[in-house]
């Protein structure tokens, strides 16, 4: 008769990971609060230094903590923001001179810093996106709940959009959407492409990422009713603070 076999148990760091989750999860730890350092964790678990810092390591790579230079391990617990793809951009929204960000934060405050709008040549891979080899750039970061969550840089048609609030850091009720449709080019179809990598020094430093966190970026095209390209936006999202939401018909 063979024995049943012995669950595995999960090694001792994660086993120290997982309390810490639970306790910043049920409350007891929040936002901002100071984690118990390598030492504590030490004494507590009698375990060596490089096991108590694998178990922050954790937390941290789960984008729950973040370390401070000379100071500690922290809370950062922060409520994802759900970014449904379809519903931000659609026209209902901007239309009415709703900022899109409106449809992603639902109350929760926002703001936008960070702006810097100048007119370039395009890069090769812009212009073969806007067919235009002048560009207007519009960069920005926006943070929630007073943290950067995401980094924007878009590209529009030199031609098509210049003299009007597209090239000016306030663009007015509604965004640069609402700004196309003035000139007689509203967006009618979108498309973005998804993927993640690790952050660039000056994207971890803008959005303030803790070591290990990976970035999501979205690289969107909108297109007029007759397929003219109007503008290319390459986002940087912090890829603790969203879930991407998508809905397709089968």
């Amino acid at each position: 008769m063979s024995e049943s076999p012995v669950p595995h148990e999960p090694p001792i760091y994660r086993r120290i990971a997982d309390g810490l989750r639970a306790r910043i999860l049920s409350g007891e730890l929040r936002d901002g609060d100071r984690l118990p350092g390598e030492n504590a964790l030490m004494t507590e678990h009698g375990i060596a230094r490089a096991t108590a810092r694998q178990a922050l390591a954790v937390l941290i790579n789960e984008g729950l903590a973040v370390p401070k230079r000379g100071s500690g391990v922290y809370v950062r617990q922060f409520k994802p923001i759900r970014r449904h793809g379809s519903r931000r951009l659609s026209r209902e929204q901007w239309g009415q001179g709703r900022a899109i960000w409106d449809a992603d934060t639902r109350g929760r405050p926002f703001t936008v810093d960070e702006v810097e709008v100048v007119r370039a040549q395009a890069s090769e891979a812009t212009a073969g996106v806007l067919d235009s080899t002048e560009v207007w750039i519009r960069r920005r970061r926006y943070s929630v709940d007073a943290r950067p969550v995401q980094m924007a840089t878009s590209y529009f048609p030199a031609d098509l959009v210049e003299g009007s609030a597209i090239t000016l850091a306030d663009t007015g009720p509604g965004g640069v959407y609402a700004r196309l449709r003035d000139l007689g080019l509203p967006p009618a179809h979108f498309t973005e492409e998804v993927r993640a990598r690790m952050p660039h020094p000056a994207e971890a430093r803008l959005l303030e990422l803790p070591a290990g966190t990976p970035v999501i970026v979205i690289s969107r095209t909108a297109y007029t009713t007759g397929g003219l390209p109007v503008e290319y936006n390459e986002m940087v999202l912090d890829s603790a603070s969203y879930v991407l939401q998508y809905d397709f018909d089968a």
